[in-house]
C-alpha cells in the first residue's frame, strides 16, 4: 500500500471523520488481518480515534475481529478483517453481444451470475430487463436489499451524471441510464456507472493479486473493441471530458480499416476480437451465424489445438497489440501494462509478438523493464469492474456516513 493513507486531512469535523473512516476501512481491506495498533501507526491517527471508528465499523458489521493466538507474545492482539456475507452489490456489464448480470460480495467475489443476449435497440427497455434479471438473482440468494449497483459499459460515460455519452457498439448516445436505474431500484442508495475498461483497471487495482506495484499502470480491455483504464498515483484518470484512455481509437494506419467510430485505421480495427474474426473470415470465408464473442472464442480454441490459420491470426493480433502498447508506453511511461480479454487465453502465442514490437519501438534504446501481464482477475474483469464501481462507493470516506 502506498503512502496515500498516511496523509492527514483537516477540515469540518464530520467530513474529516468520514475521510478517516474510509481510510481505516480501506487499510483493513488491503492489509487484513491487521491490529488497531498497526492501523494507528500507518495512518498517524491517535489510538482513541482509531478505536472509536473501529467500534462503529464493528457495530455496522462491515468488519469483524479475531484473537491472534501467538505463543511467542504476551497479550494476544485482536486482528481485524473485512466481514463478508453481510453487504452485497449488483454488477451489470453491458457488452454489444452479451450482457452479464451478477451479485458480488464487498471483496469483489462474484456470488451469482446470469448472461443474456444484448438487445440495445431500445435502451430503456433493455436496462429494465437487466434490472429484472438482477432482482431474480437476489431473490434466489435471499437478498432483500443491495448496498449498491455498478454498471460497466464500453463507451464514453459521465459517471457523475450517470449518462452514457457515446457507446458506438451499442448505438447509444446521451442516454441517461441513471434515471432508469433509480426508477427501478429506488431503495439502492449507491448507483455507479463507468466505462468498462476503466472499471476493469479499478478492479485490478483493488482486487488483483499481481505481486507488482500497481500505483502506475494501464489496463487494456481487449474485446469487440479495445479500451483502456489509466491509473496514476493509485488514482483512475477520467479526463476533462470523461474520455481519457480511448487509445482504441488512436490511428495507427492512416487510411486503414474502417472502424466502428467512423474513422479509418483505428487501433481496435486491428487488435480487437472483431478484427480477429474479420481476418479469420477473410482466410476461411463462409456463413457464420454466431456473434463476434462466440466466433472469437472458437478461433482461440482452434489456436490452442495448433490450427495454423488461427495461430497466425493471433500472432498478427499480438503484433498489432504491440504497436499500440508501444505508443502508450511512450505517452504514459507506466510501470505495468495489464491486458484483459479472451486473447489472454493464448498468452503463449500473443505475448512474444507483443514484446518483439514493443522492444523495437517503445524504448528509444533505453533499458526499460515495463511489465506486460495478463489480468490476474479470475472472473471477467469488466464484470468485477462493475462490482468494484459500487464497492468503491461503500468504502468512500465521504459517502460512508449518512
Amino acid at each position: 500500500m502506498s503512502d496515500k493513507n498516511s496523509n492527514l486531512i483537516t477540515g469540518n469535523a464530520k467530513i474529516l471523520r468520514g475521510i478517516n473512516r474510509g481510510m481505516i476501512l480501506n487499510i483493513i481491506r488491503e492489509r487484513q488481518p491487521i491490529s488497531r495498533v498497526n492501523i494507528a501507526r500507518i495512518t498517524g491517527l491517535n489510538k482513541s480515534t482509531v478505536s472509536s471508528i473501529i467500534s462503529e465499523l464493528l457495530k455496522e458489521e462491515l468488519i469483524y475481529e479475531e484473537v491472534n493466538e501467538d505463543q511467542n507474545i504476551g497479550r494476544n492482539p485482536l486482528n481485524l478483517f473485512l466481514k463478508l456475507g453481510k453487504y452485497y452489490v449488483g454488477a451489470i456489464n453491458i457488452d454489444s453481444s452479451i450482457t452479464r448480470i451478477a451479485v458480488s460480495d464487498i471483496d469483489g467475489s462474484i456470488k451469482s451470475i446470469v448472461e443474456i443476449e444484448t438487445d440495445s435497440k431500445v435502451p430503456e427497455e433493455f436496462v429494465e430487463k437487466c434490472v429484472n434479471e438482477l432482482l431474480k438473482l437476489c431473490k434466489q440468494m435471499g437478498i432483500e436489499n443491495l448496498e449498491g449497483l455498478g454498471v460497466s459499459i464500453a463507451g464514453i460515460v459521465d459517471s457523475e451524471k450517470l449518462t452514457v455519452i457515446f457507446a458506438p457498439n451499442l448505438g447509444w448516445e446521451n442516454f441517461n441510464i441513471g434515471d432508469v436505474l433509480k426508477k427501478k431500484l429506488p431503495y439502492v442508495k449507491n448507483i455507479s456507472i463507468g466505462n468498462d475498461a476503466k472499471a476493469s483497471a479499478l478492479a485490478e487495482l483493488w482486487f488483483g493479486d499481481h505481486a507488482v506495484d500497481l500505483s502506475n499502470f494501464v489496463f487494456l480491455s481487449v474485446g469487440q473493441g479495445v479500451g483502456s483504464g489509466i491509473v496514476i498515483g493509485n488514482k483512475l484518470m477520467n479526463g476533462e471530458f470523461k474520455a481519457a484512455g480511448e487509445f482504441g481509437h488512436m490511428v495507427i494506419f492512416e487510411g486503414g480499416e474502417l472502424c466502428k467510430c467512423g474513422n479509418n485505421g483505428c487501433w481496435e480495427a486491428y487488435a480487437s476480437d472483431r478484427a480477429i474474426v474479420n481476418r479469420y473470415i477473410a482466410q476461411k470465408p463462409g456463413k457464420l451465424d454466431h456473434a463476434v464473442d462466440f466466433i472469437a472464442q472458437d478461433i482461440i480454441n482452434l489456436a490452442k489445438e495448433n490450427d495454423p490459420i488461427a495461430v497466425e491470426i493471433l500472432k498478427q493480433t499480438g503484433y498489432y497489440l504491440g504497436l499500440g502498447i508501444a505508443n502508450i508506453i511512450k505517452a504514459i511511461d507506466p510501470y505495468a501494462i495489464i491486458i484483459g480479454g479472451k486473447v489472454t487465453q493464448v498468452w503463449d502465442i500473443i505475448y512474444p509478438e507483443i514484446m518483439t514490437i514493443v522492444t523495437q519501438r517503445a524504448y528509444f534504446g533505453r533499458e526499460k523493464d515495463i511489465k506486460i501481464l495478463p489480468t490476474s482477475l479470475k472472473t471477467l474483469p469488466r464484470l468485477i469492474g462493475a462490482a468494484t464501481l459500487a464497492i468503491e462507493e461503500i468504502f468512500d470516506g465521504y459517502k460512508i456516513i449518512g
